[in-house]
């Protein structure tokens, strides 16, 4: 993939849940949600401090993260439907 964030942004594969309920019940599209757990395909250099000084990111590629419903702006890179974040956007890593 050529595509890398800049600043303090991530790309961010969305990891699709469950199917199923825990009691079997099959979940139609209609009724699911968007995760809100993925993983992270690259991330950008890091922010700076006002004096020019870089901050280094918290995640790295690879990492499950979970991240808040209306996070991230989709984008469709190489067919496939990802998002960008900034890392402040990020609630965790998993």
């Amino acid at each position: 993939m050529a595509f890398t964030p800049l600043h303090d942004r991530v790309l961010v594969r969305r990891i699709e849940g469950d199917e199923k309920t825990a009691g079997g019940l099959i979940i139609p599209d209609s009724a699911k949600e968007k995760p809100a757990e993925g993983e992270i395909v690259s991330v950008g250099a890091g922010a700076r401090k006002d004096n020019g000084e870089l901050i280094a990111m918290a995640v790295k590629a690879g990492d499950q993260v979970l991240f808040g419903k209306w996070s991230g702006t989709e984008v469709k890179i190489d067919g496939e439907e990802l998002l960008i974040m900034k890392e402040s956007d990020i609630l965790g890593i998993m």
